[in-house]
């Protein structure tokens, strides 16, 4: 047996829940909690209030779990603050937002019957009926297919993660200087340290992704400014992990083509052609997402290639931003 592994058939579990601002959304996540098929000591449920200014810190009292309380920081903070608080052999993360279906802690922990697995990750679904959360879904389902082929597998979401808490204590927990993608940055620490994860793709918790294009933008040129942090630290990453589809990384090349040739062809007409060349490429690569939308929800098909291209624009957006932030903190070191 691995020294991470436990004597007893079913290992001692704790789950870690950061919430900011979240009183709509924690009663159901911790209400799911509390009727999972595998128990959970409710003294092992912990709710890490980052500083919310609404309702949150009244609400883990009213489901029998623990309450802790920080000042605003972010939530790899509060993550690590709750695993350190915890006693459980195996500590799960889950969000605020989120709705753990009643077996996902016996999904979980099912790959950790083999002792050489570190880390678990689980999956995401919705209950949304709008175009944008379908949309979004699309895209994890498309992940999805990649993630059960990745071996080895790099990647953990913080929504829906597990680890043996001594492999994570090694690693020191999430590294708050990443938010909001220090999971991200976890996994890929985890996979270089030679730790083992797992995907269980059958482990779900419901989400309510976001609804508006707008907001949908905003996520993801976010998130992609931080990449280049992530990617800077761990440079054999760059287009070579089980995160992201190879297609993916490719639209977003596409769209910065589109921005830099288009930006250029406001004085240069070659360079009009060549945006349109990469805008065209960029359409045409949504057709597999389309393709395979068109199988199971044909609204979501229509939007494809429109919301390809928001996503796309956005991310190559957000990387631009980030790369310029990190070259300016770099100018003014020298």
């Amino acid at each position: 047996m691995s020294r991470f592994g436990a004597n007893r058939s079913t290992p001692r579990v704790s789950v870690v829940i950061p919430a900011y601002n979240a009183a709509e959304t924690l009663p159901a996540c911790l209400a799911a909690l509390r009727r999972q098929t595998t128990p959970i000591d409710p003294n092992e449920i912990v709710v890490v209030d980052d500083g919310s200014e609404d309702g949150t810190a009244a609400i883990p009292d009213a489901f029998g779990v623990r309450l802790i309380r920080q000042e605003h920081e972010n939530q790899a903070t509060a993550r690590n603050r709750g695993a350190w608080a915890t006693s459980g052999e195996i500590v799960l993360f889950t969000d605020a937002d989120c709705e753990p279906a009643p077996d996902w802690v016996e999904r979980m922990l099912a790959p950790f019957a083999d002792p050489a697995i570190v880390g678990v990750k689980g999956r995401y679904r919705t209950k949304q009926t709008g175009l944008v959360p379908r949309f979004i879904q699309q895209e994890f389902e498309q992940k999805y297919e990649q993630l059960r082929r990745a071996d080895p597998l790099d990647f953990i979401d913080g929504y829906a993660a597990a680890y043996r808490r001594e492999p994570f204590t090694l690693l020191g927990g999430f590294d708050p200087r990443y938010p909001p993608v220090e999971d991200i940055e976890l996994s890929f620490r985890a996979a270089q340290r030679g730790y083992r994860l797992a995907f269980a793709a059958d482990a779900v918790v419901y989400h309510r992704h976001r609804e508006t294009v707008a907001d949908f933008a905003r996520t993801k040129a976010r998130a992609a400014k931080l990449w280049v942090d992530v990617y800077e630290a761990h440079p054999s990453k760059l287009g070579n992990d089980s995160r992201q589809p190879r297609l993916v990384v490719a639209q977003i090349g596409l769209a910065a083509a589109v921005l830099g040739f288009g930006a250029a062809g406001l004085v240069l007409r070659p360079a009009r052609l060549l945006a349109g060349l990469a805008a065209g490429a960029l359409l045409a690569s949504s057709a597999p997402l389309a393709a395979r939308c068109w199988r199971s929800d044909p609204e979501v098909a229509a939007v494809v290639p429109l919301l390809t291209w928001v996503r796309a624009t956005s991310q190559a957006a957000g990387i631009a931003v980030g790369a310029a932030r990190r070259g300016g903190r770099l100018l003014r070191r020298r």
